[in-house]
């Protein structure tokens, strides 16, 4: 059996390379797993374009497959969890950075990294959400779960046109809340509006030095940025709000101070979703299920090919896309 995968290269001779490229199974049976799975779609997430662009140091092991996300049928296993014919999800676990991921046409993967794919969504449908809808899903439900109500005051959603933020503010919309979103391309306007967005900012009132406590406008927040957007959106959050972080697009810095946690009582909620537990990916998964109907869906999704990937993360690292991108791995 052969198949196509994209592989990233790099040595000190060559340096970095990205190619599509014809690989055995003899060669894939080499990674570390116990689950054979045929894909049928994976997806671009930000952590990809950075490998695929090697923009930053995400791949930690050379040759690699990127990719985060995927779903497929199970081929094979030898673990009891799943069986053949059973239609798997993976987001995280290092795929793409020291495992070999999913923008290939098959993947050898472990069992415990896998969830069943979820009712009432096709495994299509799971693309477009993908990591960035599945961490967009964490962020919202520490929101909810730290007790933020709709009636609590509006939410602010940085990054909104990208696929974290849009899973995000449709989420958010969809559970009732008033949700404002800050974007650096308003001409993204429309887009947002039909995700649910009431009100766009201008992500460059956030992205400046500013101070230390500002007026109070978030009853929470849901930030993709860091850096001074995070401290800036924390300075404005509402005694006894919530933050949670989970990107750096502007920077892995946080030049802020204390003032709003020891003030206001804000609370910073850093949300991981590459190594979550199988209950908190269910969860997740179960509250996108639930409020993401198709409509939704089909607007924040773009379909692409094996050989787009490279361009689109290119684009997706310049700021130049909106939405989601599923990769059709078999075309």
């Amino acid at each position: 059996m052969s198949f196509n995968a994209i592989i990233l290269e790099k040595d000190e001779i060559n340096g970095f390379s990205h190619s599509l490229k014809t690989i055995t199974k003899q060669q894939l049976l080499q990674q570390q797993g116990d689950t054979l799975v045929k894909i049928h779609y994976s997806s671009i997430n930000y952590k990809d374009a950075l490998a695929l662009t090697n923009k930053s140091p995400v791949v930690r092991q050379w040759p690699m497959v990127p990719g985060i996300d995927g779903v497929g049928t199970v081929i094979e296993s030898s673990s009891d969890r799943y069986h053949a014919g059973d239609t798997v999800i993976l987001n995280g676990w290092g795929c793409g950075e020291t495992h070999w991921g999913c923008l290939a046409q098959y993947a050898y993967l472990k069992s415990d990294w896998l969830i069943p794919l979820p009712q009432n969504i096709t495994p299509y449908q799971s693309m477009i959400i993908g990591t960035a809808g599945y961490t967009a899903a964490l962020c919202v439900k520490r929101i909810v779960d730290f007790g933020i109500k709709p009636q609590s005051g509006t939410v602010l959603v940085t990054g909104a046109s990208g696929g974290v933020g849009s899973v995000a503010v449709a989420l958010l919309s969809k559970l009732g809340y008033q949700v404002t979103a800050s974007t650096g391309k308003l001409t993204d306007k429309e887009y947002l509006n039909k995700l649910g967005a009431s009100n766009i900012i201008d992500s460059k009132q956030l992205k400046e030095a500013g101070k230390p406590l500002q007026k109070e406008q978030w009853s929470a927040v849901v930030d993709v940025v860091g850096s001074h957007t995070l401290a800036n959106v924390c300075a404005q959050t509402q005694y006894g709000g919530i933050v949670a972080c989970c990107g750096l697009a502007q920077g892995m810095d946080f030049p802020a101070t204390v003032a709003p946690f020891i003030l206001r009582g804000v609370t910073l909620a850093g949300i991981d979703s590459v190594m979550a537990s199988y209950d908190n990916r269910i969860a997740a998964w179960n509250l996108l299920a639930q409020y993401l109907d198709d409509k939704i869906l089909a607007h924040i999704g773009n379909t692409i090919c094996l050989d787009e990937c490279v361009d689109i993360a290119q684009n997706m690292i310049a700021g130049q896309t909106k939405g989601r991108f599923v990769v059709d791995v078999n075309k």
